[in-house]
């Protein structure tokens, strides 16, 4: 069955998308090659650094670059920062990170879709981080949005997805990719992202901080599959009334 996640256009058979922004340059390409990952952001700081701390030379070929724009603290920043970005040849996409807040490190929404149109106008494939809002995740698909991306839970937090029923909502409203980021620390957490039908999970605390980084990247992407199919297969309903046997407890001695 072809199931590939379309986003902006562009066809991706792995859900599983991979911040890299916690990683060691060396460990960088492991990690993506064991999680199956097709699509990592990075920080265009980091992209942008002098001889081997380029962070461009440690990806494998043909993953596709999602550059953020961290650091932003409003649209015009996150523009310059976008623009950037694709003059160092990281492509079209970009993920749209705009944070004032320093202590919970929340995204911005009015900022965010400020942003999102003006960088669609300008061609780039925005995916907005943000705190799930549904009004905001409309205002976002107007405005040009490839895909919306709420978030979790804080930041680096991996404290799941605190945020379902919100997401939930996005999900079943806003007909783009809903991606969740931020929040995610456990595989199991990937896959009720994936089970509530998210098409797509974003992960890096998670992974980096794991006892075992590349062995973590390959349950991820395991665990994302799975959740996929579960979605895809339909769920088996919930009695929250009542016990249902499993298989009938009565008439067949009557014979």
């Amino acid at each position: 069955m072809n199931d590939d996640l379309v986003i902006g256009g562009h066809r991706f058979q792995s859900r599983f998308i991979l911040g890299s922004g916690k990683f060691s340059l060396d460990m960088t390409r492991r990690v993506i090659e064991n999680g199956g990952v097709q699509m990592a952001t990075l920080a265009v700081r980091r992209a942008n650094a002098a001889g081997e701390g380029n962070i461009l030379d440690h990806m494998p070929e043909g993953i596709t670059l999602l550059p953020n724009t961290s650091g932003a603290r409003n649209a015009e920043e996150a523009v310059r920062i976008a623009r950037l970005a694709r003059e160092l040849g990281c492509g079209d996409f970009i993920k749209i990170e705009i944070i004032r807040d320093s202590r919970y490190l929340l995204p911005d929404n009015r900022e965010t879709i400020r942003a999102v149109g003006m960088l669609a106008d300008e061609g780039f494939i925005p995916m907005p981080y943000m705190m799930p809002d549904l009004t905001a995740a409309r205002d976002m698909a107007d405005a040009g949005a490839a895909a919306i991306m709420p978030l979790g839970a804080p930041i680096g937090s991996n404290k799941g997805i605190l945020t379902r029923d919100f997401v939930k909502m996005i999900v079943d409203e806003i007909d783009l990719p809903v991606i969740v980021d931020a929040g995610i620390g456990r595989p199991s957490q990937a896959c009720e992202a994936m089970e509530i039908g998210c098409a797509a999970v974003m992960a890096n605390t998670a992974v980096a901080t794991a006892r075992d980084v590349a062995s973590m990247a390959t349950v991820f992407r395991l665990a994302i599959e799975a959740g996929r199919l579960a979605y895809l297969s339909g769920l088996g309903r919930v009695l929250n009334d009542r016990a249902e046997a499993s298989s009938p407890l009565t008439g067949f001695l009557e014979d």
